[in-house]
């Protein structure tokens, strides 16, 4: 079925899923001892929603390297990301204007929204002080347009403020177009460059020309086409790109594309149970109900025992997924 997105909406998409930085996330073998090994366990540990703790990981990657801008920026991404999880937007529904407001925006918490800043000044400072020693570096640009983005995110959805977001968010766009410029195998700067196109593509007519005086183009097929080589090419944002896939997948109305992006993401990251929600949500846009009241009672059985802080509304997204699937399948 079609969806239709307000623009201010599917905007604030273009940067909600697709910034990281730093290296792959995985297990460590031993415990960190490296920035890197700290980056590292810090995104697996984000990726699996426990937030407190991947913060923590990259407090100590600043505290081993304190020179490097991806160590900040990944921890204001990490205080970022738990800001709009207590803001309850927690799945692709969220995005695509299917869920309705209960009340007005909740307040961020005041420490972390202090330490958000701090953080994003440090690696604003140092990736522009990088630029400027450094002007033809692809990973400069790189470091730079991540920055900014991560300032386009904070205000389209922490604040709320979208069409304030679009001067950070161009500067982000334009950086990593620069970086594919300076190095084409830059699979991983062409993540925000690809979700901007598709995005500007979708927008209507005067919403495409405002964008376009803007500073951005737009593109459906060669947007998305450029998401999908981030999402397969090994690299510091893969996983984020697989994110924005499903998002973009649903949308299409390519939902077994969908279901296969979150199978994967599934079996790497076990204990993010809101890849389960997404799972049902996924399967009852196909209209696949038993396929979603089963994902539902999966995910309640692994989540026994979890005592983990919910977002807020959580618990009766959960149960709406679990009723719809239920009487949706009886009467088919």
């Amino acid at each position: 079925m079609p969806v239709t997105l307000s623009h201010a909406r599917w905007l604030t998409v273009t940067l909600l899923l697709a910034l990281s930085t730093g290296v792959r996330a995985g297990q460590d073998a031993a415990p960190p001892a490296t920035a890197a090994e700290f980056r590292a366990r810090g995104l697996d540990l984000g990726y699996n929603l426990d937030h407190s703790a991947a913060l923590r990981a990259f407090d100590d990657a600043i505290a081993a390297d304190p020179a490097d801008p991806r160590n900040y920026c990944l921890a204001a991404g990490a205080a970022w990301i738990s800001m709009v999880f207590a803001q309850g937007a927690i799945t692709v529904d969220d995005y695509l204007g299917r869920t309705k407001s209960t009340g007005p925006r909740s307040q961020p918490d005041p420490a972390l929204d202090a330490a958000f800043h701090k953080y994003l000044q440090q690696a604003i400072s140092r990736s522009e002080r990088n630029l400027r020693e450094h002007p033809l570096d692809a990973e400069a640009h790189y470091e730079v347009g991540t920055a900014y983005g991560f300032l386009a995110s904070y205000t389209a959805t922490v604040q709320g403020r979208v069409f304030a977001s679009l001067g950070p968010g161009r500067r982000a766009y334009q950086e990593h177009q620069r970086a594919m410029e300076l190095d084409p195998s830059r699979k991983d700067a062409g993540l925000i460059v690809g979700l901007y196109r598709y995005t500007i593509a979708a927008l209507s007519l005067p919403a495409r020309m405002v964008a376009r005086l803007a500073g951005f183009s737009g593109s459906r097929d060669a947007g998305l086409a450029l998401v999908e080589d981030a999402a397969r090419y090994p690299s510091n944002v893969q996983v984020n790109a697989m994110f924005t896939l499903i998002l973009i997948y649903n949308r299409e109305s390519r939902y077994d594309d969908a279901l296969r992006v979150i199978e994967t993401l599934q079996q790497r990251f076990p204990r993010n149970r809101l890849l389960w929600l997404e799972a049902a949500d996924t399967n009852l846009r196909a209209r696949r109900f038993r396929a979603a009241q089963a994902a539902v009672e999966q995910a309640r059985s692994r989540m026994a025992g979890d005592n983990r802080p919910r977002a807020p509304g959580e618990d009766a997204r959960w149960q709406d997924a679990y009723d719809r699937a239920l009487k949706s399948g009886i009467r088919n």
